[in-house]
């Protein structure tokens, strides 16, 4: 069946709808059964709560959370728990679902879900925190388990908010259950290389493209938007392997070397700042909107949603764009990038080393054994690079772009696992 563009969608789109373009783009050209269809566009479970916390001054806020699951499929449902002020339900339903297809992709025995709870992590204590990650804890206990559904964190939360849902959840059960939650502290049962491992996909994902477009990397141009975790951690490792940094940006600002940014010093400086690079001497600063257009050999947009959008995709100038970030090229932009020629390898193939060392986390608390940094490096990279060329050759054999070859993968892996467990 030819290739059709997604239907186009407003830019700062519904996130469910711009999931929902794409996999349905994917479906009609696997030709997929329509009630098959229907089964897996729609979550097998949602669940919002009220969670009643006291705060520091005495007073009781009533936040409101949330946990879907999208499939189980093909084993416990995986997925972040999200602290953030916009945190909704159709948020949640895509990132859940996004995390089914991600976790497809990569051939990794898990369904996907989500999490979140509408709050604003930045204006609350410690102990505000502690106390609203445990009541959601207790108020999903029916929902999270190790053979069920395993949480992790996501934006505003992290190692320490892990541990207090492990602790809450290790004492409804009396004992303790480290493979409940991943991304927790290494003393814990954290799995080494987990820090860096999102950046470490998008690097090897990257290297992979480059070599099928002959990019030589020795030779090749860079730009990171977003330096967070994901977007320093991809920065660093691509200058590792030969690539020339010239840009990185945050939430305050891009800056711009042509002789290339010393990561390190960035790092460094970020560190030093309380998380901002605002100030930093290593580079000229320019608007933050513009590293998306620099004439770049590889674009990295590893920020937010929606930063490459109609407006401004007929600018970008990069020959290639390996998403770090969730969903940030809008389903309107994908036809524009898509007829300039350049190659977008997705969110979903991209980013998925982060749930792929989650993975490994969880197989190592119930082996009950630790594997060393080198071991999870090398099995992380190989199924990045083994699902990148397996995306790459289904694109090929279909000629659609990779983003719908992802999809194509996923769903198909998805589709045939729900046929032979006799679905209906």
């Amino acid at each position: 069946m030819a290739y059709i563009e997604p239907a186009p969608l407003m830019d700062k789109e519904n996130p469910f709808e711009a999931m929902m373009s794409r996999f349905q783009t994917a479906s009609q050209i696997l030709g997929l059964d329509e009630q098959i269809y229907n089964v897996l566009k729609s979550p097998a479970r949602q669940a919002i709560v009220s969670l009643p916390i006291t705060m520091d001054d005495g007073r009781i806020r009533v936040f409101e959370g949330y946990r879907v699951i999208h499939s189980t499929i093909l084993g416990p449902s995986k997925g972040g728990i999200r602290f953030d002020m916009h945190v909704n339900l159709d948020e949640v339903k895509a990132l859940a679902a996004w995390m089914t297809w991600k976790c497809a992709v990569v051939d990794i025995p898990y369904g996907g879900a989500k999490g979140g709870v509408c709050c604003n992590p930045r204006e609350m204590s410690a102990g505000e925190i502690e106390r609203l990650m445990r009541s959601y804890t207790l108020s999903m206990i029916d929902i999270f388990g190790p053979d069920k559904d395993i949480p992790a964190p996501d934006m505003g939360t992290g190692p320490r908010e892990m541990a207090w849902l492990m602790d809450e959840y290790s004492r409804t059960q009396g004992m303790t259950v480290n493979a409940v939650v991943t991304g927790k502290p290494i003393v814990l049962g954290g799995s080494l290389g987990r820090t860096e491992a999102t950046g470490r996909g998008v690097m090897v994902t990257a290297m992979s493209a480059m070599q099928k477009l002959k990019i030589n990397p020795y030779n090749a141009t860079c730009a990171v938007q977003g330096f967070g975790n994901v977007g320093s951690w991809a920065a660093r490792l691509l200058a590792e392997r030969g690539l020339k940094v010239v840009a990185i940006s945050d939430l305050y600002g891009a800056y711009h070397n042509e002789n290339g940014v010393d990561i390190e010093a960035a790092v460094k400086y970020r560190d030093e700042n309380k998380g901002s690079l605002e100030g930093f001497k290593g580079a000229e600063s320019m608007p933050g909107e513009e590293i998306l257009t620099l004439p770049v050999d590889l674009l990295v947009p590893a920020a937010t949603e929606d930063v490459i959008t109609s407006s401004n995709a007929d600018k970008i100038q990069a020959k290639l764009i390996v998403e770090g970030a969730n969903g940030p090229t809008s389903s309107k932009a994908d036809s524009i990038i898509n007829s300039k020629g350049i190659t977008v390898t997705p969110d979903i193939l991209s980013n998925a080393g982060g749930v792929t060392v989650s993975y490994f986390e969880w197989v190592q608390n119930r082996l009950g054994y630790k594997w060393t940094a080198e071991r999870v490096n090398r099995r992380s990279d190989r199924i990045m690079k083994d699902a990148f060329d397996n995306v790459y050759k289904t694109a090929q054999d279909y000629k659609v772009p990779l983003r719908i070859a992802a999809y194509m993968v996923a769903i198909d892996k998805v589709a045939k696992t729900y046929k032979y467990r006799g679905g209906f």
